[in-house]
């Protein structure tokens, strides 16, 4: 796993060949990120990363300066890598959670600036994110969320969609608030 830009930019972190995770490709993550870079400053952003997996996202967001990044993550073994890659990088920004997302977000009474979700592509009840995320106004004012999912998926009809894209079989819907 290789952190893109920032301060552990071109840090890379072994991941363990036990971990069952689909991190978000090189390509994939650096296509977001240039996105990202245009419409967040990432120093004044609080964020939340579900399904963090790897913790990746969560990393990166970190090394480009977000103050506060929650990562949850359900299963032990990724949270144990996310809590040693924190430990080995010195974040003292982030704050993994092993919790189950969807749980995790029915309890949450706190807002973010921007959301990261990155579900196992045949995770049942991945349509239901954006509907958990407004429903519970769990975004900030302008904040974003962006949502990974496969192609099988389609939330262009759903309330506060921005737009959809597309990095091989990777696609990104991005909805703000």
């Amino acid at each position: 796993m290789r952190i893109i830009s920032g301060k552990y930019k071109s840090r890379r972190i072994q991941v363990p060949t036990n971990l069952k995770a689909r991190p978000t490709t090189d390509f994939a993550k650096e296509s977001l990120f240039n996105i990202l870079n245009n419409r967040i400053e990432w120093d004044e952003t609080t964020a939340l990363d579900l399904f963090s997996g790897t913790g990746s996202i969560a990393l990166e967001l970190v090394s480009r300066g977000c103050p506060y990044v929650v990562s949850v993550e359900q299963n032990q073994n990724h949270f144990n890598f996310i809590c040693l890659a924190q430990e080995k990088l010195e974040a003292k920004e982030l704050f993994p959670v092993r919790a189950d997302a969807f749980k995790y977000l029915q309890a949450l009474r706190q807002q973010f600036d921007f959301i990261f979700a990155d579900p196992p592509y045949d995770l049942p009840g991945i349509d239901s994110l954006p509907g958990i995320v407004f429903e519970r106004n769990l975004l900030k004012e302008q904040g974003l969320f962006v949502l990974e999912h496969s192609k099988k998926f389609n939330f262009s009809s759903l309330p506060h969609f921005l737009e959809e894209r597309t990095y091989g079989n990777v696609h990104f819907s991005f909805f703000t608030r």
